[in-house]
């Protein structure tokens, strides 16, 4: 379906021609050369397709994937399927694979699974998103009903060096109809009183996260 309407994707590949050709997958933007990676914990139980590749984490294989990876790369995207679904927090885990997909030369790591908005680290090396939340989803606990979209820079310093910056935007998803909206949207849309509610604890819970 993603190779019908031309969306790129990499992670899960239909045979080991695909994965050749998708693994790291490579773009170009403004003339920064990014290379994109992607890994899972696992498959929600689901067995994998015979002739199907899954990119699962394992440090050893992340290594060399990594290594790979660099070569014709300014950029390194690395996107990870991990973390405790519902915890607020990076679990020690994530702090250590954050840790080690760091050293291997991963300059931007965004992070999913658990449903709810987990802290961000930055630095002048590089971005790490533990995770985003949920975006579209049907989903209306507290802290589940949204998610943040992070918007990355990455400016090119005269030197070659990267500089990046990071604007992050809390998002909560209104329904029906699936709305995402934003703060400069939801303020002054008009929503039930208990729509109402829920987004201003969404908003006030992702900011304090956040630090916003």
């Amino acid at each position: 379906e993603l190779d019908r309407c031309g969306i790129r994707h990499t992670g899960v590949f239909a045979d080991s021609a695909d994965y050749r050709r998708n693994h790291p997958l490579r773009l170009t933007w403004c003339g920064v050369r990014i290379a994109l990676v992607n890994y899972t914990y696992g498959t929600n139980g689901l067995p994998v397709p015979a002739g199907t590749i899954v990119n699962l984490i394992d440090t050893l294989r992340m290594a060399a994937d990594l290594e790979q990876a660099r070569r014709g790369a300014d950029f390194v995207v690395a996107c990870m399927h991990w973390g405790n679904e519902y915890e607020r927090r990076p679990n020690k885990v994530q702090r250590q694979l954050a840790g080690f997909l760091r050293r291997h030369g991963v300059d931007l790591i965004v992070g999913s699974h658990p449903h709810v908005v987990q802290p961000y680290e930055q630095d002048s090396n590089g971005i790490v998103l533990y995770s985003l939340g949920n975006f579209v989803s049907n989903q209306r606990k507290r802290y589940c009903d949204g998610g943040i979209v992070a918007t990355v820079e990455v400016t090119r310093s005269p030197d070659g060096s990267l500089r990046y910056s990071l604007e992050l935007t809390p998002v909560w998803v209104l329904t029906p109809g699936y709305r995402i909206t934003p703060s400069e949207v939801g303020d002054t849309l008009s929503m039930p009183a208990d729509s109402r509610q829920r987004y201003e604890r969404f908003m006030t819970d992702t900011r304090l996260l956040l630090g916003l």
